[in-house]
């Protein structure tokens, strides 16, 4: 299959990683970029914020889209382009979420899950459904416990180098808190948190002041 990756070049790097031995893997920066190759492709994984994406910019496409969806709710997005012919799922398109051996992916209806189950056969990835919601399932968790580990700093309890090592040590996670928050990106993880905080209004998505300073909002 020829797959379109839109986004930085850690997100083309993560779906070649992941589909580059069996697959074509082509790169646009951005969506005025992404045009060129648009017709060429089976398949997009468009990482780039779903927000920011140009109405209709899938209007005369037909085919499979991944749409990054992690800030925003998949429906709220594509509702008006389900008449193009496009098939709309959503995923996290941040970085270290996408290199994955199970890709998380929420659904517009419940009868598209036989066409993910093709797609991704064809991808030989694994996947599971999740809800559409805001953050979807890894990311806000992610998040969150990087939240919470700038405001043990905030608080003196502990060092960024002692959280980050104890969090691979006891969860064997792939990266600390902090290690994980840098690769993401402190604005991307701000972004996430704030949506998910506006749309859930739980405080355990309420930013750190110490977090919010180093993103640069």
């Amino acid at each position: 299959m020829k797959i379109l990756v839109i986004g930085h070049e850690s997100s083309y790097e993560e779906c070649t990683q992941k589909f580059g031995a069996h697959h074509q893997v082509m790169h646009a920066r951005d969506h005025t970029y992404g045009g060129n190759n648009l017709t060429q492709a089976d398949v997009v994984f468009d990482c780039i914020n779903a927000t920011t994406r140009p109405v209709n910019f899938y209007a005369n496409w037909r085919g499979i889209v991944f749409l990054n969806t992690t800030e925003i709710t998949l429906s709220s997005q594509v509702l008006g382009d389900i008449s193009s012919g496009t098939q709309f799922f959503g995923f996290c398109g941040l970085s270290t979420f996408l290199n994955r051996d199970v890709l998380e992916v929420c659904l517009l209806r419940e009868e598209d899950l036989q066409d993910l189950t093709e797609v991704c056969a064809k991808l030989e990835t694994r996947f599971v459904p999740v809800a559409d919601q805001v953050g979807l399932v890894t990311p806000r968790i992610v998040c969150m416990i990087i939240n919470e580990a700038y405001y043990t700093v905030e608080e003196g309890t502990a060092t960024r180098a002692d959280i980050d090592q104890a969090m691979k040590l006891g969860t064997n996670y792939p990266y600390g808190p902090f290690e994980w928050g840098q690769r993401i990106g402190l604005k991307n993880v701000y972004r996430v948190l704030e949506a998910v905080y506006q749309a859930t209004r739980d405080e355990r998505y309420r930013i750190c002041p110490l977090l919010k300073r180093e993103s640069g909002y």
